[in-house]
């Protein structure tokens, strides 16, 4: 990484959004590890309108393609994808070149796109699920001494959410 995209970087606002279940994890056969219809609607809201970074197998993951009303960037090692309404970059540093220094960036997955950017993020919106699920993908292990509990809103089993969850909103102590 050159000096002038880690000046870019330390200028910008790097978000991670993620459901992170016990044992952190985040996955299991390129899905969600449950469906918890509040974390959709809470990850529609916190990301509507703003860029959104995911690796490939995220983007493929995704039911209708492009997120709408939100610029998506796909970052992936093959050269020749191409994702209808997605900016498709080949690597971390390519696709920092399409942030914005005054707004927000979301990172939404998979797991090796949150290990690259977790050191590069100045805020964590995290899906507390209270719930060991069989996983096959795992969000990095995050150092919480560096962070700083900003808002926690605790939600309960009901008709229809199976399990018991947390929003955590957290900000990086610099």
């Amino acid at each position: 990484m050159n000096l002038n995209l880690i000046e870019k970087i330390l200028q910008m606002k790097i978000s991670i959004i993620v459901a992170i279940a016990d044992k952190n994890g985040i996955g299991k056969n390129n899905d969600l590890l449950c469906h918890l219809p509040n974390d959709l609607k809470w990850f529609k809201k916190i990301t509507t309108g703003f860029k959104v970074v995911m690796g490939r197998n995220t983007f493929i993951s995704l039911p209708n393609g492009a997120l709408p009303n939100r610029e998506n960037i796909v970052i992936t090692d093959k050269i020749s994808d191409f994702f209808a309404n997605c900016i498709v970059v080949n690597s971390i540093d390519e696709a920092v070149k399409h942030f914005d220094t005054d707004k927000e960036t979301f990172i939404i997955g998979g797991a090796s796109i949150y290990k690259q950017f977790l050191p590069m993020a100045t805020k964590l919106y995290i899906t507390r699920i209270y719930n060991n699920f069989d996983a096959d993908v795992f969000f990095p292990e995050i150092e919480f001494s560096n962070w700083n509990l900003i808002e926690k809103k605790d939600n309960e089993v009901d008709a229809k959410h199976k399990f018991s969850y947390s929003f955590l909103i957290y900000e990086r102590i610099n």
